[in-house]
């Protein structure tokens, strides 16, 4: 492009941005970039500590209503014997199960403690 082709286009109110001006709007947009993936972080933990809070009540509902059908009132052996009739999964993988007591958050749920899960 020679010297008057470039005054035609000046002169016709042809202009882009500067380099200044595009690095200063990348800037902004890594900055905002950076917020936001630290905002969304804090959320997935806590959205984990509630799943595992909400899937223990459940169990533990489970737990009870197997006894209240139960003729003699006994508990169920384990987590597996709720699994067809009270709950539609088995939550073995993810808890531990002893004497009517579920503890220890495990699977999906290993790095949440037994106070944050509710038990």
């Amino acid at each position: 492009m020679n010297a008057i082709e470039s005054r035609r286009m000046r002169s016709k109110g042809q202009s882009g941005f500067t380099l200044i001006e595009l690095l200063v709007v990348i800037a902004i947009l890594g900055i905002l970039a950076g917020v936001v993936v630290f905002a969304v972080g804090g959320v997935t933990g806590t959205a984990n500590k509630k799943a595992c809070s909400t899937e223990a009540k459940t169990i533990q509902t489970a737990i009870e209503a197997f006894k209240a059908d139960s003729a003699t009132g006994a508990l169920p052996a384990s987590l597996a014997a709720l699994s067809p009739l009270y709950l539609k999964t088995n939550p073995t993988a993810n808890f531990t199960y002893a004497a009517g007591v579920i503890s220890a958050p495990a699977g999906k749920y290993a790095g949440v403690s037994a106070a944050d899960c509710g038990l």
